[in-house]
């Protein structure tokens, strides 16, 4: 079992920044890949980024790309996200998940193919 918690939600004006983290705990080891997913309300969950632990390979949702940046610290266990140039769109809670399922960095664009989630932190961007 891996355990995940996220924090450094909060408020934000657009073109702010926030940098959200995303701790893990439990049987690390076993996980090949570590992602950020997001849900606004009354929308699916939709992919965000990913990061593959060994190596660093790194794949972006094209509406983040260029001002997010995903990034982790293996000795500290932990996933970090980097929100640059927030919009208002970018409003919704910001979920960390891992994958012990060994998929290719660029097919863990859907949630399914994540086993471990954390509970979220909100992020709001205001205008």
């Amino acid at each position: 079992q891996v355990q995940l918690v996220e924090s450094g939600g909060g408020l934000v004006q657009a073109g702010g920044s926030l940098r959200l983290s995303c701790a893990a705990t439990g049987r690390t080891f076993s996980s090949n890949a570590m992602g950020w997913f997001r849900q606004a309300p009354g929308k699916e969950r939709e992919f965000v980024a990913v990061i593959s632990w060994i190596g660093g390979t790194t794949y972006y949702a094209d509406s983040v790309k260029g001002r997010f940046t995903i990034s982790r610290d293996n000795a500290k266990n932990t996933l970090y996200l980097q929100m640059n140039s927030l919009k208002p769109e970018d409003t919704a809670v910001y979920y960390c998940a891992a994958s012990d399922r060994g998929y290719s960095i660029v097919t863990l664009t859907t949630a399914t193919r994540f086993n471990y989630w954390g509970q979220g932190t909100q992020v709001t961007v205001s205008s």
